[in-house]
Formats: structure tokens, sequence, C-alpha cells
């Protein structure tokens, strides 16, 4: 039985031999069902007319995204490290020339994923490289929609992948929410791999923090800063927000603090007269 995909999140569920009736995901308010109703595909239907292309952000650090965009549209990076690589974050779509390029660059040692809207296809991305772990914070247990053997849900503030690659429970978009941190990139710097629980904006000068980006639903300051909180013992320069261009290259940290507190300002009413 195939494994329907759902078109507006891409979100995969259990095999059945028919679509499910909804989409528990988009019916959350972070996320949204489109005027025209849930519509649903599957990976060989994507295929046709789907592919992969990648994106060199640095040494080591590699972008994955379909074209034509699918679903969100979010981008995975594929973190290489001498323990082992790393997936972050997950895409819909995955093929034979995929798996046959990140084979070539030494496979996978785990995967991990940010928060509920990129789990999509997560259990055909682990078995594709020999059922590896994947790691979702167990805070957000529940929107799991295809359980598997491969899923490791981890508690706590943080956990270390491999030596140099940690996992940070950020919150704010979900309870789970989590950032990646990189020690040996940008030079050496640090780099943070945030995906939406800190936003790079479209100025790559600033962040932004949202519960739902669809419906504009603001987080509040208290869990602005708890984001805040939980990178700050982290060096890092550098952060890849989950799209390919949403980058801030240099002084990243800085810029996240100061978003933090303009962000906190704005929702106290700073611009209140322009």
């Amino acid at each position: 039985m195939p494994a329907f995909i759902c078109t507006a999140c891409g979100t995969q569920y259990a095999p059945s031999a028919t679509p499910p009736a909804r989409c528990r995901v988009c019916e959350d308010e972070r996320q949204f069902t489109p005027p025209g109703g849930q519509r649903w595909t599957t990976l060989d239907a994507l295929g046709l007319d789907h592919l992969n292309a990648f994106r060199q952000h640095e040494p080591g650090l590699i972008g994955i995204g379909t074209r034509p965009q699918f679903a969100i549209g979010q981008r995975a990076l594929l973190v290489l490290t001498p323990h082992g690589n790393i997936l972050w974050d997950c895409i819909s779509f995955i093929d034979e020339a995929t798996v046959t390029l990140i084979k070539g660059l030494g496979g996978l040692k785990a995967i991990a994923i940010s928060h509920p809207h990129f789990y999509t296809t997560l259990v055909e991305w682990s078995r594709a490289f020999g059922s590896v772990p994947v790691h979702l914070h167990a805070d957000d247990a529940a929107w799991v929609m295809r359980p598997d053997p491969s899923i490791a849900h981890w508690q706590g503030e943080t956990l270390d992948l491999v030596p140099g690659v940690t996992l940070i429970r950020g919150g704010g978009h979900f309870p789970g929410g989590t950032m990646l941190h990189w020690a040996a990139g940008a030079e050496g710097r640090g780099v943070v791999c945030s995906a939406d629980i800190a936003t790079v904006n479209l100025d790559r000068k600033s962040f932004t923090f949202m519960r739902s980006y669809p419906n504009a639903i603001p987080l509040s300051e208290k869990g602005v800063r708890a984001i805040g909180a939980a990178l700050a013992p982290f060096p890092f320069d550098r952060v890849y927000s989950h799209f390919f261009e949403r980058v801030i290259a240099t002084d990243a940290k800085r810029i996240l603090q100061d978003s933090i507190e303009r962000y906190a300002a704005a929702i106290a009413g700073a611009y209140d007269r322009g």
C-alpha cells in the first residue's frame, strides 16, 4: 500500500489503501488547509516531475532542496563530520540519485529534525540509509504521523549526536523546537542551524520568531528569550535557517540578541506611533 504525503505540509502518513481523511498537521493553528482542500501524493508520483538540488554552503555543509518547490519548501542540511554525517531536518522527496550522492559522501550516522512541520518522510530517509536513528524531541512526540522503530525521542535541553554536533531545545514554534550547533562550522567559529525556531529574515540582517508563520501568530517575549537563553552557552558566528537563502554569514550571535531585543520592544508597543 502507498504511504500518502500531504501536498500542503509534506507529512507522510502510514501506508493505507486510500488517502487519510484529514491531515492533523495542517488542521493545527500553526499550519493551514489550502483553499482547494486537502490533497495527497506519493513518492512515486513526486518522482515524475521533481528532483533534488544540492548546494555546498561551506566545506562540510550541503543543502538539499526539492525543485520545483514542494509543500512548505524547506531544505535539509547534510553536516559532514569525521565521526559520521548528520542529516539535519528533512524534506519529503527522496530518490535514488539523492541516496547515491549521500552514500558517496559517507552515508548517514543519524537524522535529527527541528520540529513536526519538517518530519515529512523521515521513515523513508532512515530506511534508505540502513534504518539510522531519527532524533526527535519527546515534547513533540504526539505529532509523529508514521511511527517507526528508527525514531528516538530525546528529552531534556541538549543532546550530543557526535563530537562537535549538539541538539539544543529552544522551544518556541513547538515545545520541542530544536536547533543544531556545529562547532567546526564557519571555519571553527561555530554554526547554528536554526530551522524556523529562529528564522533569518529576508534582509539577512535580523531574526524573527513566530508560533505560526502562515497565520501570523507571534511568540511571547518569554518564549523568544528562552530561545536566546538556550543558544547563549554555545559559540557561533553563522546561522542557517530553513531556506537556501536564509543565512546570516557572520556576527550572528550578536544579531540574534539584537533581534530578540527588537522583537520584545515591538510586542511591548515600541512602534505603536510609527
